[in-house]
């Protein structure tokens, strides 16, 4: 009876967790399509080196902005490791890489990355994540969310890959419990990760993260206790794409070699806005949007309201409807997935729509 009972409670478990992924809804992605630099409103090039002199563990590349280490071409990102005498910021080094931060940060939800690894000792690429409130020269939030040190911010490793163990990825935790050394870890090997592309996958809820590569599970992180010594993981985390070199012998034959990237794709429940789980009709156009989304018709609702409030049930803005044809500037928020609430003067109209800004 006593394996028939775990057996039940595992089953449980299973499918609540599949319910949770059913509702899953795409937040925010890049797919890489086009030629030529990457998209400035989406990525940020983190240049500035840490101490003036190096980069953290020892890695001895510079990373730059320039369209020679990270660019998209034939539908994925590739993010160069190149051997090349290169000086910036007064420092002369033999290695140019790319580390890119996103712009959009986020709390809870799921991760897929598809991507296709370098090969070779030396080379180090790692698809990550930071706290958005990390203090860290040339990060992207860090001059306007900056309040938190390494590694208080908390820091999650989805996929990391050392060439020399070549075919066994990591993923890993950074948290104060942690400091001074990972003990937070787990992997798997997987063939071919330099010849083929792999999906890298996070899942993360209030309770637990969930790392796996094509949907096999390696590594599950769910501490007890839980407190900000092992779970700094109830804020947003911002997503990081690099390819370091570390201070090992590099093969002299070794002139480059890139990361390629498919496809990122962040998705979040949407049972998390509670009361918005069912929306109505979609008035709002264009959907995706960029900078500004319309209501043709919005007679219905002269002399209402128009409110937006985030994918955690946060209202952030409260609108007039003044005007039969509303146009809403959301130019000034992060890229994600919005609630827009519709209600008229007399509350006998009321309209809820989901609403992605790029």
């Amino acid at each position: 009876m006593k394996y028939i009972w775990t057996f039940c409670i595992f089953l449980s478990f299973v499918q609540t967790h599949q319910a949770q992924r059913a509702n899953y809804e795409l937040v925010w992605s890049d797919e890489f399509e086009g030629n030529g630099a990457i998209d400035p409103e989406k990525w940020h090039h983190q240049t500035q080196i840490p101490n003036g002199q190096s980069w953290y563990n020892g890695e001895i590349q510079h990373y730059t902005d320039r369209i020679e280490n990270s660019f998209v071409s034939e539908g994925t990102l590739k993010i160069m490791a190149k051997r090349e005498t290169y000086t910036n910021q007064g420092v002369t080094k033999d290695f140019t890489s790319a580390r890119l931060n996103s712009k959009f940060a986020f709390t809870y939800g799921r991760v897929v990355v598809r991507a296709k690894l370098p090969f070779g000792i030396g080379t180090w690429p790692a698809i990550w994540m930071l706290g958005k409130n990390i203090i860290e020269p040339g990060a992207y939030f860090t001059s306007t969310h900056g309040t938190t040190s390494w590694p208080a911010c908390g820091e999650i490793d989805i996929m990391e890959h050392w060439g020399n163990n070549q075919n066994y990825i990591s993923s890993a935790l950074h948290t104060p419990s942690s400091f001074g050394g990972t003990v937070n870890t787990g992997g798997q090997f997987v063939s071919n990760v330099s010849d083929e592309f792999h999906d890298y996958i996070l899942e993360w809820d209030e309770e637990r993260m969930i790392f796996s590569v094509d949907n096999i599970v390696h590594y599950t992180y769910q501490p007890d206790p839980q407190n900000m010594e092992t779970w700094p993981f109830d804020a947003d985390q911002y997503m990081l794409f690099n390819v370091a070199i570390l201070p090992e012998i590099i093969p002299t034959n070794f002139t480059e070699d890139a990361m390629e990237v498919d496809y990122i794709r962040i998705y979040q429940n949407n049972l998390a806005a509670g009361d918005f789980e069912q929306p109505l009709n979609q008035p709002w156009y264009p959907n995706p949007a960029r900078d500004h989304i319309t209501l043709q018709d919005a007679s219905d609702y002269m002399g209402g309201t128009v409110k937006i409030f985030g994918i955690d049930g946060a209202l952030i803005g409260v609108f007039e409807v003044s005007a039969t044809s509303l146009i809403l500037d959301m130019s000034s928020y992060a890229s994600g997935l919005y609630y827009v609430v519709l209600e008229s003067a007399s509350q006998r109209h009321t309209n809820t729509s989901k609403v992605i800004k790029f």
